[in-house]
């Protein structure tokens, strides 16, 4: 049965009809309407169940605070669970299923919950749950995680695009209402840089629907004439269909736009993320209508008043022929005077208040509906949609006086502004009496950098009423924005009128005197079936802290996020513990203001792209020449340059024996370049640092080790000191970002005083390690500059041109072998990487990889952070106690060195480890000692931290910590391997190779 009013709804073309399906079933709709008017026009009344009791649940609302409506949108990999069909726009082709009932919506077994109602009230799991652990185990825990969650989790494989942007502004305006409408043109004329945000589709906020007029116009069409005028300003960015997600320090905020919901199938990204920074910020949100509780007041159905007309007025929806409005102000008698303008019935407003109602009222009474004061519903009939409801007198105890036939019922509790975004980042509230409602409190705004408030919060979200005093508000709000901004504001606020409302009464449980049988059927928290009765409950158990209350009674904690739900509950909650509103306060408010997706969070930043890939300027060659990667950081570096059928192993031995040999190249342009620049550079250097660095001279290098504020090893890498003021760090390839992080942590944090600066430049240059004893031959030929012994010593530095490429050139080694590293710009790295294989062609030149380099590494005994460090590691453990300066008072983690148990005698040392049958030592591998520990497992006296095999000695070698290590040489070491046996290693000098360093000082 259709329920679409013929030809009305502003929103939607009746022109063409749309199809989608509800659980398999076939409707139909019209584009501009949401999924929510759709159901609403095919007479779907029931559209999911509670997540305690599964009760029936319907549609109470028209936007994202409803609690009830939650589906299943989408299949295979564009499902989504949870997805509000209030919010949701209809398109061609959409396929939806409810949630949170079995086997079917209408035939639900979790409903036998509702009769249990009684033995499972507010805190009953914190009860049942201190039973002996098997009676959870078998009882409890298999009943929970069957029942647990809401809706099936999404599919893997999301198909489609997601992107974040970053914007700023002088002012952002978080809503496109009337109030947002006009403080954005008031700062857009003062000639601030201004970008306008609203959640929904459409501009204008409730104002169409509502009625009145803007500058002697009806507002609607005003609405119409400032977008157009704001959409002609170059100075202004409109974004609808974008939620204003959270405010934060300084400024920053996050819009959440859904660009391509409505359009699946496009180019365009589904979701955009917007990160934005902005001098003032405009919160220009609105109000939420509150619901009323009474008995049955969840039954679909019963719907907020101002729900049911948006659906009317907005959609040409009618959710009843029959409609009782019940109300405790003037506003829902636009909801009853538009339903009655339409052809539908009214049988009677029921208006709490003794004697309520204005102009509205009037009017409706002259419309012939029955206006009923001082009365209330004692009790809604029906089961899955409403029949009927019991009337009763407010100030009573809920006798019933009258039974009136009905199929809809329209609430409404009066307005809450929507103070969330406000709140973010520490506006506090202030109780306003007269509208009982909570709003921005003008003395304790969110401070700024410089303490300045920096939200500005405008018209109803900032308690103003009538049409009139929300466009005066918001024009003030738009001056204050733009004149913080440096602008210019100009004009006066243009003049509004609306019907005259009378005074609201504060109603939070109907009828006032209900007793525990009613107060059991009054819902608060639709989507987690939380009462009345549960949160007085809490109450007599001692839970008088509002965020305890709701923790217990699990009041707000929906998805929802008590947007319905949390003004009632604390009401409730104050009343029970005597005490004014303000007194109990409110819960926290956490961004998002409605759940954003998880995809949006990432971006762009998935599959193949979830960690981009870094690539040198080398790159391409070593894929074209066979190279077997492997991920070091966020780059894919060379394994080895496996040729024809050799395996890693034997590339491997081929790429140490031809560097030994004569020559071969390594692309070490991943290894970190932090640039170090100011007059404090070498005093930030010694704290830096273990050893000096502060004396190191311009065209020198000196090897460094950086440990943490705790005294552990973290880095390690060549220093070069550029000029008086310079330094350049050499740090490993996946330390980078983290090591010039934690610069910048303690310049800014602790020595923001210094005169220093720092530029991590690792991918602006591109750097080539020549190894080997002819690697001084080779650059010899590509330059005419003096690289001799004599001329560049080890550990020196000098700039040279290499074929035609000016190049730092630096005389270091970690292969162990006469060695060169060349530093070009990137744009020259790779023609200076195809002239050194061309002029090496003599010397057998090839080139070798990460394996290779580390192979050659531990047969010279150098330690590589990773290995030798594990974050519990400190140089001392490493006998680096020679690179730890006696000259300096201090420098980060000494103190911390000097600790009892890091001073401790017995800290495992490192050692050289030589198994006695020449195999390799399983990596990892624990050396066992005598006796077990408490656990019963055999104690251990020492691990390999390295283990490789050795072309060039012909056997496994390894280095590890060993207890008392260096007072052990020659004593054997057992260490069991994993799949059984044991590797016996004997204790030696971790330098296997060219112990005094004769190779690389040629």
């Amino acid at each position: 049965m259709s329920t679409r009013l013929a030809k009305t709804g502003r929103l939607v073309d009746h022109s063409r009809a749309i199809e989608f399906t509800f659980n398999g079933k076939r409707l139909k709709g019209h584009p501009g309407d949401t999924l929510a008017s759709a159901l609403l026009a095919n007479d779907q009344m029931l559209v999911g169940r509670s997540f305690k009791y599964h009760r029936p649940r319907g549609i109470v609302a028209s936007g994202a605070e409803e609690p009830n409506a939650l589906v299943g949108l989408g299949e295979g990999t564009r499902f989504e669970p949870n997805q509000r069909v209030t919010t949701t726009e209809l398109f061609d082709g959409l396929t939806c299923i409810s949630q949170n009932h079995w086997p079917s919506l209408d035939f639900d077994i979790g409903a036998v919950n509702t009769h249990l109602s009684r033995f499972l009230p507010a805190g009953f799991y914190y009860k049942m749950f201190i039973h002996p652990r098997p009676f959870w185990k078998h009882v409890y825990e298999p009943f929970i995680r069957q029942s647990a969650g809401l809706g099936k989790a999404s599919n893997p494989g999301d198909p489609d695009r997601y992107e974040h942007f970053y914007y700023f502004c002088d002012v952002l305006v978080v809503g496109g209402g009337v109030a947002g409408l006009q403080a954005a043109v008031t700062a857009a004329e003062a000639g601030s840089k201004v970008m306008l945000i609203e959640q929904t589709a459409h501009w204008g906020g409730r104002s169409p629907v509502d009625g009145g007029e803007v500058d002697g116009q009806p507002v609607a069409e005003w609405v119409d004439a400032t977008i157009a005028k704001l959409q002609g300003m170059p100075n202004v960015t409109l974004r609808n269909r974008c939620m204003g997600a959270g405010v934060y320090d300084h400024g920053y905020a996050l819009g959440y736009e859904r660009v391509a919901d409505h359009t699946p199938g496009s180019d365009a990204p589904r979701h955009r993320l917007w990160r934005i920074r902005a001098g003032q910020i405009v919160t220009a949100t609105g109000a939420i209508e509150r619901p009323l509780s009474f008995a049955g007041n969840d039954i679909p159905g019963v719907m907020l008043a101002s729900a049911v007309r948006d659906y009317a007025v907005d959609f040409g929806v009618s959710i009843g022929d029959r409609t009782v409005v019940v109300t405790n102000n003037d506003d829902a008698y636009r909801t009853a005077i538009t339903l009655k303008k339409l052809g539908l019935e009214i049988p009677v407003i029921l208006d709490a208040r003794q004697r309520g109602g204005g102009a509205l009222a009037e009017e409706a009474r002259r419309l012939g509906i029955r206006v009923e004061n001082g009365k209330g519903i004692a009790k809604v009939k029906g089961g899955k949609r409403v029949t009927g409801v019991a009337i009763c007198a407010q100030a009573g105890e809920g006798a019933v006086l009258e039974e009136i036939a009905c199929d809809a019922v329209a609430m409404s509790g009066g307005w809450s502004p929507v103070v969330h975004l406000w709140s973010h980042c520490g506006g506090k509230l202030i109780w306003d009496e007269a509208s009982a409602h909570f709003r921005p409190d003008p003395d304790q705004p969110p401070k700024g950098a410089k303490g300045e408030g920096f939200v500005i919060p405008a018209g109803v979200a900032n308690g103003a009423g009538d049409l009139a005093s929300v466009v005066s508000d918001a024009h003030a709000a738009g001056q204050v924005a733009a004149k913080a901004m440096g602008g210019k504001p100009k004009g006066k606020a243009p003049k509004a009128s609306t019907s005259e409302e009378a005074p609201m009464q504060p109603v939070w449980l109907m009828p006032q005197g209900a007793g525990i049988k009613l107060r059991m059927k009054s819902w608060l928290d639709y989507q987690n079936d939380v009462k009345v009765s549960d949160v007085q409950l809490a109450a007599r158990e001692g839970y008088e802290s509002v965020e305890h209350a709701k923790r217990y009674t699990t009041l707000g904690m929906a998805t929802d996020q008590g947007k319905l739900s949390n003004i009632n509950g604390l009401a409730i909650l104050s009343d029970a513990l005597n005490q004014p509103i303000p007194q109990t306060g409110t819960t926290t408010f956490r961004p998002p203001y409605t759940p954003i997706s998880l995809s949006s969070i990432a971006g762009e930043a998935k599959g193949e792209i979830f960690q981009p890939i870094r690539k040198t300027p080398m790159h391409a060659w070593h894929e074209a020449n066979g190279a077997d990667f492997e991920p070091v950081g966020q780059w894919r570096r060379p394994y080895c340059f496996p040729k024809g059928e050799e395996g890693r192993h034997e590339a491997v031995n081929r790429e140490i024996k031809q560097t030994r040999a004569s020559l071969a190249l390594l692309d070490a342009s991943t290894l970190g370049k932090i640039i170090v620049k100011g007059a404090d550079a070498g005093r930030f250097m010694d704290m830096l640092y273990t050893n000096m660095m502060s004396t190191l001279k311009p065209g020198r290098c000196r090897y460094g080790l950086m440990c943490n504020e705790n005294g552990f090893l973290m880095d390690d890498g060549v220093v070069a000191r550029l000029d008086e003021d310079t330094f350049l760090v050499h740090t490993t390839t996946g330390g980078a970002e983290s090591i010039h992080g934690h610069m910048e942590d303690w310049l800014q944090c602790e020595w923001w005083d210094w005169k220093v600066y720092t530029a991590n430049v690792t991918e602006q240059y591109a750097q080539v390690g020549v190894a080997g004893p002819n690697s001084r031959k080779v650059i010899e030929k590509l330059t005419g500059d003096d690289i001799s012994a004599d001329a560049l010593t080890f550990m020196g530095w000098t700039e040279i041109t290499v074929a035609g490429i000016p190049a730092r050139v630096f005389r270091i080694s970690f292969a162990g072998e006469l060695s060169f590293e060349l530093s070009v710009p990137a744009s020259h790295g790779r023609a200076l990487w195809d002239a050194l294989l061309e002029a090496g062609e003599e010397y057998g030149v090839m080139p070798y990889g990460t394996e290779a380099m580390h192979v050659m590494r531990a047969e010279k005994g150098f330690i590589m952070i990773g290995d030798e460090t594990d974050g519990t590691v400190i140089p001392q453990d490493l006998n680096m106690d020679w690179a730890i300066s006696k000259k300096k008072d201090d420098y980060l983690g000494k103190r911390a060195q000097e600790r009892e148990h890091m001073a401790d005698p017995n800290r495992w040392k490192l050692v050289g480890l030589e198994t006695l049958e020449g195999e390799v030592l399983p990596d990892g591998a624990y050396a066992t000692a005598p006796g077990t520990n408490a656990n019963g497992q055999r104690n251990t006296q020492g691990r390999v931290t390295s283990t490789y095999h050795s072309p060039t000695l012909g056997r496994g070698i390894a280095m590890g910590l060993v207890h008392h290590g260096l007072d052990r040489m020659g004593e054997v070491l057992e260490f069991p391997k994993v799949d059984g046996g044991i590797v016996k290693a004997k204790i030696v000098d971790p330098i296997f190779y060219d112990k005094d360093g004769e190779k690389q000082n040629v």
